[in-house]
């Protein structure tokens, strides 16, 4: 075993988990993480995948007994399909893009600058939304309208740049859109799921030739559980959070590490362009 490696993947780990599904960007953070520890090429690439994977499912059994509720009552309840339609809609609009621009995204978009500029403007994006009056239309994901499901999957699409945040901007889309801190937070969470899952199955099928050898398992499986765990601690911890705070602190803290990584790169610190090359 590969210790250094191993630490590698711990490491990288932890900052999936801890990022998924706070609004600071976990893309952005992977991309800037790893180049800054050298994690790159085919490898990188395969393990990305894993430990999305493992966060998607930690938060899946996070919420276990509302999806099981859900998937029980859709074939007569309609609370139940409506909230299954609600997502669906809110799901496509990414599907469409994604599909559409992901490799020139991945090719033009996936480097350390484009991610630190996306974190400060998102910041600057979260403290003005914040600031704005809230008028509450939806209390919880089960108050929801299928416009408003819609108005959210359009504003997810954002976050196909990286360094944006997906969850950032499904959250600021709901506060914008009518919906609680809370509900837009949950409904966040529930998105993530048909649109993470989507994202894997569609990187597996397209790198599946990365996943033909086995010399990598340990690399993927610290990740994987590290990830799993960490992600599990975050959901936890941002409805916590929420339920007395605003997302202020998560916006200053993009804008801080957006501004700390185009200074290093400016003042010829590191050399963020050519990093992991």
């Amino acid at each position: 075993m590969d210790i250094w490696l191993a630490v590698q993947a711990f490491i990288l780990g932890v900052v999936e988990g801890l990022t998924e599904f706070l609004p600071v960007s976990s893309t952005g953070h992977q991309i800037i993480v790893a180049d800054a520890l050298g994690f790159d090429g085919q490898r990188a690439k395969a393990f990305n995948i894993i430990i999305q994977l493992a966060a998607i499912l930690a938060v899946m059994w996070e919420y276990r007994r509302k999806i099981i509720e859900i998937v029980v009552g859709l074939p007569r309840e309609a609370s139940a399909q409506r909230f299954t339609f609600n997502l669906l809609v809110a799901f496509l609009p990414a599907v469409i893009l994604g599909l559409s621009f992901a490799d020139l995204i991945e090719k033009w978009l996936f480097n350390p600058i484009t991610v630190a500029t996306a974190l400060v403007v998102g910041g600057l994006v979260m403290l003005w939304a914040e600031k704005r009056p809230h008028k509450i239309a939806a209390e919880t994901v089960d108050d929801m309208k299928w416009q408003q499901a819609l108005k959210i999957g359009c504003a997810q699409c954002l976050a196909l740049v990286p360094g944006t945040s997906r969850s950032a901007s499904t959250i600021i889309g709901g506060l914008f859109f009518g919906l609680s801190r809370k509900a837009a937070t949950e409904f966040s969470f529930f998105l993530a799921m048909p649109t993470m899952i989507g994202a894997t199955v569609y990187s597996v099928y397209k790198h599946r030739e990365l996943f033909a050898g086995g010399e990598d398992l340990y690399v993927f499986a610290i990740g994987f559980v590290t990830s799993f765990i960490f992600a599990m601690l975050a959901v936890r911890a941002l409805l916590k959070f929420i339920a007395n705070n605003s997302y202020a602190v998560f916006a200053w803290y993009r804008i801080v590490f957006g501004i700390l990584i185009l200074a290093t790169w400016q003042l010829g610190f590191i050399d963020w362009t050519s990093v992991g090359d």
